[in-house]
């Protein structure tokens, strides 16, 4: 769906550089919208990060990318102070805030001491794929960025209800996203905005490629998946930018599946 978007209408992307971040960046590009980017990568990833820059800027659109650290107040305040000035007065702000940041622990919660979950382990996940979200919502909230008629997205997945090896931390990480959707698109509703949880279908990523047993999640999702592939980063880009549609003001609150219909399978 093509969307026309003011010039000065801005889209911050917490994940940006790789897998769903990225894949959605291009997309939100496509259908008008500016990039603000926020990553955490080593020197060798970032010719990777300038092309999608590259790609972005092809579009037509701008993009400001930071190379920081998204769960850090410090880096944070720096990046909305950066895009509160590079929105600039009456542009109309931010628009979209997508949060897709995979950065957790994969470890068992009962093992021999060097193997399983740490507190400090289980408390980083947390705050980086979960509460990191109810930060920067607060602030660009708080910065007048994030007004009436703005989306919120954040990323979950079907973990967040599920058992995986290894997966603990991170599954209530996702089970915690999902609840700060629920309190924020209550608490934002008066001020038009929305907020949901997209539950992407297992997809091979480099987030999913971490995971131990990655390779038998995807094996069961060909065979089970009732529309018989697996879900693809674009799916689920071209998912959130409809979704960006003002037709869509009213829907909000939800964990919406964009799975080919994975999880009712079981």
């Amino acid at each position: 769906m093509q969307q026309t978007v003011d010039m000065g209408k801005w889209a911050v992307v917490l994940g940006a550089s790789s897998g769903f971040g990225a894949e959605i960046s291009r997309e939100l590009a496509r259908s008008g919208w500016n990039i603000c980017g926020v990553h955490l990568d080593r020197k060798s990833a970032l010719a990777g990060v300038q092309a999608l820059i590259s790609q972005i800027e092809a579009t037509g659109r701008r993009a400001l990318f930071h190379n920081v650290n998204a769960a850090n107040a410090e880096q944070r305040a720096k990046v909305v102070e950066g895009l509160h000035s590079a929105v600039g007065a009456g542009s109309g702000g931010v628009g979209v805030l997508v949060h897709s940041l995979a950065f957790g622990t994969l470890r068992p919660f009962i093992g021999s001491e060097s193997d399983r979950v740490t507190e400090a382990q289980m408390e980083m996940t947390l705050a980086v794929m979960a509460h990191s979200l109810v930060y920067w919502t607060q602030d660009l909230v708080a910065a007048g960025l994030l007004g009436p008629g703005a989306r919120v997205f954040a990323m979950t997945s079907s973990g967040g209800h599920r058992v995986i090896p290894a997966y603990g931390a991170v599954s209530a990480a996702k089970a915690a996203l999902e609840s700060h959707c629920r309190q924020l698109a209550f608490e934002l509703a008066p001020r038009r905005i929305a907020v949901n949880a997209v539950r992407a279908g297992v997809t091979e990523t480099p987030a999913l490629q971490k995971i131990p047993g990655h390779q038998q999640l995807i094996e069961g999702a060909r065979l089970h998946n009732p529309s018989g592939r697996l879900t693809t980063p674009e799916d689920v880009a071209r998912a959130i930018a409809a979704l960006c549609d003002p037709r869509t003001a009213w829907i909000t609150g939800n964990v919406i599946g964009v799975d080919g219909g994975e999880d009712i399978v079981g």
